[in-house]
């Protein structure tokens, strides 16, 4: 008798849906065009790394998917949710991408070609394009001149934290040969504190890699002077000496049972301390270096934050708790690029395929946060309280407004039509309490 073929497990109704490719916004795609070709056509020498021998660089021959076609195709996958290689081929062939014009190649070719086009090429233009936008001043938004002051004195706040990607498909034979699901890696990755940008991103394949792994990496990635916000799966005296060493700064929790002396009382109130102390008493775990610690009783329970800011008038304790409420902003930037950007399902198996989408991902996103601060600022709403999900959803509703024959720009058909389309959040009830509590916390100092 005949093997019979294994079933296919779950509901087939609940499959993951292939949505159709947005349609091309011009807007959106001069934006693109703008930020990404002066970096893109610049004289750029292509090198991947001899597989026998990895200290060899092995220059790249020209080809006709060159970086600049690639990189237009890779952003097109993400920004108009192409979906596949497949549908990317029929819309370059049809109708070309970005600023390339159509063109004749194969399905197989544009997939082979996502399998040795040096990731590190695409990296390159992220560092570029991320730095031209960190110089560009800042967006004048409500709320954020409170933190006008201490911006000035750090070069840089941000966040920072690792997510792991989600399980590759069963394409190839390497995987097939392993057993249960095999994640595609973890991804760390930095995020500015008030404009929400990514500003560094890193990839390892290995999924169960530890975030403390790539502590150096992370360190050397922020500038001198600069504040990094984290938590406590980073937590290490180690690490902490090491920030306070090169004159950089952060802020986390601090962990559960840490022996501490306080060395110094700056502030006592019923619902917050601020202290000098003094951690790593034992022995074999050593701190060289004196922290600081905040204590705030929030909502009948007492929270603990740490930084190297030893000085208050620096950085006010309300600030640090402040700060680090604000680290759920990467969370966020992860969420946005895996479930809205379609992170979560990635077009190759290759450990390289994987990092050209992250960074194409991290790409678009920096241009998609760019419109969502101009809608801000329109509207006079801190960038907080605008849906970066739903921007994106409304460049559908603005490509059909431009085929109705409206002229108006995205940002003003955006800022126009906010509440249909649902841009700016909501106030929970949640945030009505925090606001009540802050008051009752700080009124007190």
């Amino acid at each position: 008798m005949a093997k019979r073929s294994k079933r296919r497990r779950g509901n087939p109704d609940f499959r993951h849906r292939v949505p159709g490719p947005l349609p091309a916004v011009a807007e959106i795609e001069a934006e693109l065009t703008a930020l990404l070709t002066p970096v893109l056509f610049a004289p750029r020498q292509l090198e991947r790394r001899d597989p026998r021998n990895p200290a060899r660089l092995i220059r790249l021959r020209a080809r006709i998917l060159t970086l600049p076609v690639m990189v237009a195709l890779i952003v097109s996958l993400v920004w108009r949710r192409l979906g596949a290689i497949a549908e990317v081929h029929r819309v370059v062939v049809q109708e070309g991408l970005l600023w390339v014009s159509p063109l004749q190649v194969s399905e197989q070719a544009i997939a082979k070609r996502l399998d040795t086009l040096p990731a590190s090429a695409l990296a390159e233009v992220f560092t570029e394009v991320s730095a031209r936008l960190q110089a560009q001043p800042p967006p004048q938004l409500p709320g954020l001149e409170r933190w006008a002051e201490v911006r000035t004195r750090f070069s840089r706040i941000a966040m920072v934290d690792g997510s792991t990607l989600e399980a590759l498909r069963k394409k190839t034979q390497t995987l097939q040969a392993q057993s249960g699901l095999v994640l595609a890696g973890r991804v760390m990755a930095m995020v500015e504190a008030f404009t929400h940008r990514p500003v560094w991103q890193l990839y390892t394949e290995d999924a169960a890699a530890n975030d403390k792994r790539f502590a150096a990496e992370i360190l050397a990635a922020l500038p001198d002077g600069g504040l990094l916000i984290f938590d406590l799966g980073f937590f290490s005296f180690l690490w902490f000496d090491d920030f306070t060493d090169q004159q950089k700064w952060f802020v986390t929790r601090q962990r559960q049972k840490t022996a501490y002396r306080v060395t110094q009382v700056l502030t006592h109130t019923p619902y917050y301390r601020d202290e000098l102390i003094e951690v790593g008493l034992h022995h074999s775990h050593p701190c060289r270096h004196p922290l600081r610690l905040v204590s705030v009783f929030w909502r009948g329970q007492w929270y603990r934050y740490l930084t190297n800011v030893l000085d208050p008038t620096q950085l006010s304790a309300r600030h640090i708790c402040e700060l680090y409420r604000r680290r759920w902003r990467i969370e966020d930037a992860f969420l946005l690029t895996k479930r809205v950007l379609d992170l979560a399902y990635l077009w190759k198996a290759s450990a390289n395929g994987v990092q050209l989408q992250l960074y194409a991902t991290f790409l678009f996103y920096l241009v998609l946060l760019n419109v969502c601060q101009q809608v801000a600022q329109s509207l006079n709403e801190p960038l907080e309280q605008i849906s970066v999900e739903m921007v994106f959803r409304a460049f559908y509703h603005y490509s059909r407004a431009l085929t109705r024959g409206e002229t108006v720009d995205v940002v003003t058909y955006l800022v126009k039509h906010a509440k249909l389309l649902g841009l700016v959040k909501r106030q929970r009830k949640r945030q009505r309490e925090i606001l009540a509590t802050e008051q009752e916390v700080w009124s007190s100092s």
